[in-house]
């Protein structure tokens, strides 16, 4: 069985509260959305189909006990569920960064999930799969990625509406180059959100490189 891998690499894990571990990555290409933001547009096409014990095989070699299966959109590939189900059977702590448009409830429920819920300004408000907030577990996260103000405000609203922090812990954070952190910060206070402010830290440490 075999996957389309466009690269696999090793760094420090740069979102969620996982952010600063060491950590391997296991990014699929192909991507169905496009986000106006999107900073790894290269992973859209190319890569190389590989096996999935190879797979397996590389991840070791880093001896790191976290594992990230990003994208582009990993869940684009099916198979992508037996990837994940063997690296939670090697023992490793898994999670999965998906953009929330394709069903998330198959997922080995050993993953933890980090969904990223569109925003109206990133140009796939369409695409969110509502439906993924059912299957969401204490363990998993939500992310959204805020463009502007109009962006919080309506991130804002559905966090109170849907109430998200019931179900998971709630990631906000600003585009790079594009939203002030510090307005973010602002805004998170003036409104008490419960609600972790996060920053890029493979951006802050690196700028934006590819495989960082």
């Amino acid at each position: 069985m075999k996957l389309k891998i466009h690269e696999i690499f090793y760094s420090l894990q740069g979102e969620s509260s996982r952010v600063g571990l060491p950590t391997v990555f296991v990014r699929l290409t192909g991507c169905p959305m496009r986000c106006v933001y999107c900073d790894t547009a290269y992973a859209f096409s190319g890569g190389n189909n590989i096996e999935i014990d190879d797979i397996l095989s590389k991840v070791a070699e880093f001896g790191t006990p976290y594992v990230t299966v990003t994208g582009g959109e990993p869940l684009a590939q099916k198979d992508c569920h037996v990837l994940l189900k063997a690296l939670c059977d090697q023992g490793y702590s898994v999670s999965l960064e998906t953009g929330g448009a394709i069903d998330i409830g198959p997922v080995d429920a050993r993953v933890s999930v980090i969904l990223d819920i569109k925003t109206p300004d990133s140009g796939e408000l369409k695409n969110n799969l509502w439906a993924n907030l059912t299957h969401l577990k204490k363990t998993d996260e939500v992310k959204f990625v805020l463009c502007s103000r109009a962006d919080y405000d309506w991130a804002k609203d559905l966090l109170v509406k849907e109430r998200l922090t019931d179900k998971c812990p709630v990631l906000f954070s600003p585009v790079y180059s594009q939203l002030m952190p510090s307005d973010l910060a602002d805004w998170v206070l003036a409104d008490k959100l419960p609600v972790r402010m996060q920053l890029q830290l493979h951006k802050i440490l690196w700028g934006e490189v590819p495989g960082k």
